[in-house]
């Protein structure tokens, strides 16, 4: 079925899309934008360039999406859209087998980041790290296992755990920020740079169960059987995290999403106690020393949760795939933008088949407010070319023409 066919799926008038050939060629990202140059430091000898804050004509697509600002086509980009599903990426693993090594090193972040870049140029181009990669530089070392993941030998579940904490020492992540950098120059306001933070409770739950878990007995418990350690752990989180958002978004990032990955685990009425509050103050503090850093929040499972989550503050909210889209905006309103929210899985069904489930996602968002994504991550062992069909299906659409058509038809 061709893009201009479609007409139903969900519940949302037909806007009768235009669109133009899936085979978009690959633009080079060569140029360098104007700015303030500074000797380059790794292996890449490139030069760094230090940009002033952009006009609103000039941001990227997905920050304009962001801001709720009319764009000629929704902006694209995936989680996870860099790793084990580009043959590029295992190549580079075979190399370097420590995930560690790969996410807090200057030169291969910058690399894998680069990766999808390259490969599909999407709207958004996101560092290559992890929610935990900060935990070290507020006192809490953690291991990654092949077996079984993130591994906290000692986890925090006194009063006399909560003494290992200390302030957040950016020195520890200057990986991150120099990664930033060099990205923002690579990628050269042709896509946004996006950096990512774990959310308080998401981090907290690693932290209180040493590691990934399937039951979270351990931090639901405390939440009845130990509040005052639980609120102290989290509220040290807050501060953390915030000055980590205040850095990457001073370090180059133009946009950052907030993963509450296991929020979804909490009951609306826990969640509201135990996660937001504290998204609540991180929002404010990004917001009030970077006014003009789009926030984007994303939760796993969070159909219960979307009218609470726009309470947060933040600019964007994320959909995962088990949320209908006009059910998600219907719910939202037009007032906020939403990202999401094509079912993983999609990317392994024939082409065709993709293609029309991005049309109707991107019918049901409508025109404005609007990022193109996932409802999670990249799955392992996603064929490439379903990624490049993604990607050439958002640059397909023309809302401009779509605007015009409408203007005669009236």
């Amino acid at each position: 079925m061709g893009f201009s066919s479609i007409t139903s799926g969900c519940g949302c008038c037909s806007l009768g899309w235009k669109s133009s050939s899936f085979l978009v060629p690959l633009r080079s990202n060569s140029s360098t934008p104007n700015g303030v140059l500074v000797s380059p430091t790794n292996r890449f000898n490139r030069l760094r360039v230090i940009r002033p804050y952009a006009s609103a004509s000039s941001e990227p697509l997905l920050v304009k999406a962001a801001r709720g600002l009319p764009v000629s086509r929704p902006p694209a980009w995936m989680m996870r859209q860099a790793g084990r599903y580009m043959a590029v990426y295992r190549k580079l693993a075979e190399k370097h087998p420590s995930f560690r090594e790969r996410s807090e090193t200057t030169d291969l972040i910058v690399e894998i980041s680069l990766q999808p870049w390259e490969a599909f140029h999407p709207d958004g181009v996101i560092i290559f790290s992890d929610i935990l990669t900060p935990l070290p530089a507020f006192g809490v070392p953690f291991d990654i296992e092949d077996v079984r993941g993130p591994v906290i030998q000692t986890p925090i579940r006194s009063e006399e755990g909560l003494k290992a904490l200390h302030p957040i020492n950016l020195d520890k992540v200057s990986f991150v920020g120099e990664s930033l950098k060099i990205l923002k120059q690579e990628v050269g306001g042709k896509a946004a740079v996006l950096g990512f933070v774990g959310a308080p409770w998401t981090i907290a739950t690693y932290i209180v169960e040493g590691g990934t878990t399937r039951t979270y007995t351990n931090i639901k418990s405390m939440c009845h059987t130990a509040p005052h350690i639980l609120r102290a752990l989290l509220s040290h989180l807050t501060e953390a995290i915030a000055e980590y958002v205040v850095y990457q978004v001073k370090a180059g990032a133009d946009c950052v999403q907030i993963f509450d990955s296991w929020g979804g685990q909490l009951p609306p009425n826990m969640w509201e106690l135990w996660s937001k509050p504290y998204i609540n103050e991180i929002v404010g503090i990004v917001k009030k020393r970077c006014p003009e850093i789009p926030l984007v929040l994303y939760i796993n499972g969070n159909g219960g949760l979307l009218e609470k989550m726009k309470g947060t503050g933040v600019d964007v909210i994320g959909l995962d795939w088990t949320v209908d889209m006009a059910d998600g905006r219907r719910r939202l309103g037009d007032d906020i933008s939403i990202q999401g929210n094509v079912d993983p899985a999609y990317l392994f069904s024939p082409l065709s088949t993709l293609t029309d489930e991005i049309h109707r996602v991107v019918k049901c968002a409508g025109q404005k407010g609007h990022i193109l994504n996932l409802g999670h991550g990249v799955l392992v062992g996603t064929p490439e070319e379903a990624v490049a069909r993604f990607f050439d299906v958002a640059r397909s659409f023309n809302f401009e023409s779509v605007e015009e058509k409408t203007k005669v038809v009236v």
